[in-house]
């Protein structure tokens, strides 16, 4: 059984900084890419960065310079640093496996899912 389990979310500051981390089980870590989305009240779910099985990092507009997303695939873990918080970060962040896909910047091309995250940026 496939497991996504998010932590490191919480309460943050206005050019403050939070690091989430997105521990997986149940899958060989390495041969998915994985991603990172967010959903804030009301709104749909969007992308905010993935990384491939080879390290190719794609980021949206809206988090790039400020938000840094890694893996450790000896811990089957993956992390977003997120730096120069700001209160439109505000949302539930879900971490996301994908077994293949194009371009990995849509749900419909991750085959799993964390149970979310709440980050709140307070101004």
């Amino acid at each position: 059984q496939v497991q996504l389990v998010e932590s490191g979310g919480g309460l943050g500051q206005a050019g403050g900084s939070l690091r989430l981390s997105c521990a997986a089980s149940g899958l060989t870590f390495g041969n998915y890419a994985m991603g990172w989305f967010r959903q804030a009240a009301g709104k749909e779910r969007e992308f905010v960065t993935r990384i491939s099985r080879s390290g190719i990092i794609a980021y949206a507009d809206s988090v790039k310079g400020r938000f840094t997303i890694s893996r450790d695939n000896a811990k089957n873990t993956l992390y977003l640093q997120m730096n120069s918080l700001k209160p439109e970060d505000t949302a539930v962040y879900y971490c996301a496996a994908s077994s293949g896909g194009l371009y990995l910047r849509t749900t419909g091309e991750y085959n799993y899912w964390g149970q979310g995250t709440q980050v709140t940026v307070s101004s």
